[in-house]
């Protein structure tokens, strides 16, 4: 019996798509951007609290420096320097600074003493938190800032992966620098330390500066650092929800055979999936490289990743779809 090429074409649109473990990794993907989405705006909104929080907080710590340091009092050390060296005094440009009341306590026998309720307010940037804050730049440049999350504190858990994303999100931020890299680009971290910085008198230890406040003032400082910490928090929260969903589903993937049983999953849930998706060689080329975005690229002379040109192409379909 003869086929026809219309026959050939009906069994071609019936042949369903098998899944392998590239496959199964660009719908788990997609499911990822999906939950992700659901909660992302409370990390948003606690590093816009942040930044609300930073800008009146560099307004009051310059307030308490410059009460207890004058600047008067800055300009005529730094005359001393330049007359007799070190031996004119010591000045140090800071961003970290400690706020102090003084406070009364009780001990175990009833008996009050003297101590210090303390802050520690800093302007630079920590690992935990960069990771938290440039989450979104992180994931666009291809890179995991969630790396450290995924170990949930069990060292055991470090392989070579985890040390491959590691170094390469400590490079991206600069919390790791080599000699040869373009001196010209200006790294979060370097950003960072130079946007906020008080001439103080002292040293570079930042302990050793201990600034009375008073109640409210010290209240204050409190709400800055607990505002770093909520973006922090929200990171872990949010990799926390997202992982939960994500376990789930890559056991589902694994039983799944075809496509079809992952679009079923989909479309229940609402996360956009297509066929085309699933063919990186045709349908992410065809999308990358689309006159209109192959001028884009060629304008602004981006080289892009695997993982970017996938991202690119996923963005492009799923704009179409909708």
């Amino acid at each position: 019996m003869q086929i026809n090429n219309n026959q050939k074409g009906n069994m071609t649109k019936e042949r369903k798509i098998t899944l392998n473990a590239e496959k199964r990794k660009v719908i788990a993907d997609q499911f990822q951007s999906f939950y992700e989405d659901k909660v992302k705006d409370k990390l948003v909104q606690a590093k816009e609290s942040y930044d609300l929080m930073r800008e009146k907080a560099k307004e009051k710590i310059n307030q308490v420096v410059r009460y207890h340091q004058p600047q008067e009092d800055i300009d005529t050390i730094r005359k001393m320097i330049q007359k007799y060296n070190r031996s004119g005094g010591e000045l140090y440009e800071d961003n970290c600074f400690y706020v102090e009341r003084p406070i009364m306590k009780v001990d175990d026998e009833g008996r009050e003493y003297e101590s210090k309720d303390e802050v520690h307010v800093r302007f630079n940037m920590g690992r935990n938190f960069a990771r938290a804050y440039y989450r979104d730049e992180l994931k666009a440049k291809g890179l995991n800032p969630d790396f450290q999350l995924s170990i949930n504190d069990d060292y055991s858990k470090r392989n070579p992966k985890y040390y491959n994303d590691e170094s390469a999100v400590n490079t991206y931020l600069g919390f790791s620098n080599s000699s040869n890299e373009d001196k010209s680009i200006t790294k979060p971290v370097a950003k960072w330390e130079s946007d906020f910085q008080l001439w103080t008198i002292g040293s570079s230890y930042c302990h050793s500066r201990q600034f009375k406040v008073d109640e409210s003032t010290l209240n204050f400082f409190k709400m800055y650092v607990a505002s770093a910490d909520e973006v922090i928090k929200e990171h872990q929260q949010m990799y926390s929800y997202v992982e939960g969903k994500m376990k789930t589903l890559r056991l589902g993937l694994k039983s799944y055979r075809t496509f079809d049983q992952a679009k079923a999953l989909a479309d229940k849930i609402g996360v956009v999936l297509n066929e085309t998706m699933m063919n990186e060689s045709s349908s992410l080329a065809l999308s990358i490289y689309s006159p209109e975005n192959l001028a884009s690229l060629l304008e602004d002379k981006e080289v892009l990743t695997r993982e970017q040109k996938i991202a690119f192409a996923r963005k492009q379909m799923q704009q179409s779809v909708n």
